[in-house]
């Protein structure tokens, strides 16, 4: 587990604002105000293995959540545009939002690269049997399906991460990214979040 942010860390990411998938602004605060909330950064829009893990977490049942008193959230960091359809194709139906400046990604030390997994280190589960070239041409298909959203899907080289937040300004747990294929498995993020998966 990496560091975690601190309370004065999240007390000044609060503040910060998001963009639903109308636009809306919220203030990122706001959404772990209350509840323990499972917060994903995903990298861009079109990332195919972003979106193999987002396929991933549609698959935690929603009382399992409910009886842990905990909500997931996914935070690109593109444009609002494209979230609408990337809930359609995820089949995720909890709430993902935009950053479209890179605020928080920066603010929680979310780094760039276009690294992919290192030679001898295991592949993640929410990519097994899918090659890299599996998720090229994934990613390629939904840019020439969506070409008016070209521009809006967020930086090709932002790596994302996990956090586990709130109530109120404090983090359970945090994971950042080290490589594109580098998200948390399901099963730890789940376990610390205290919530019965699969």
């Amino acid at each position: 587990m990496d560091d975690r942010p601190d309370e004065k860390a999240l007390s000044a990411a609060a503040d910060f604002s998001i963009l639903d998938s109308s636009g809306n602004r919220v203030n990122f605060g706001d959404i772990y105000k209350e509840k323990k909330t499972i917060v994903v950064f995903i990298r861009h829009f079109f990332c195919g293995s972003c979106m193999a893990y987002v396929s991933q977490l549609a698959s935690v049942r929603q009382d399992a959540l409910q009886s842990a008193e905990t909500q997931l959230v996914v935070i690109g960091c593109g444009d609002f545009q494209p979230i609408e359809g990337y809930a359609e194709t995820s089949g995720f139906q909890g709430p993902i939002y935009a950053d479209p400046g890179n605020v928080l990604f920066r603010h929680f030390n979310l780094t760039s690269t276009l690294a992919r997994t290192p030679a001898g280190e295991q592949k993640k589960s929410y990519l097994a049997g899918r090659s890299h070239l599996w998720n090229v041409l994934g990613s390629i298909g939904r840019i020439l399906r969506n070409l008016h959203l070209l521009g809006k899907q967020g930086a090709w080289s932002q790596l994302g991460g996990e956090f586990i937040l709130g109530p109120g300004n404090q983090c359970l747990f945090a994971s950042r990214m080290k490589h594109t294929e580098d998200h948390v498995e399901l099963s730890e993020l789940m376990n610390q979040a205290g919530v019965e998966y699969p």
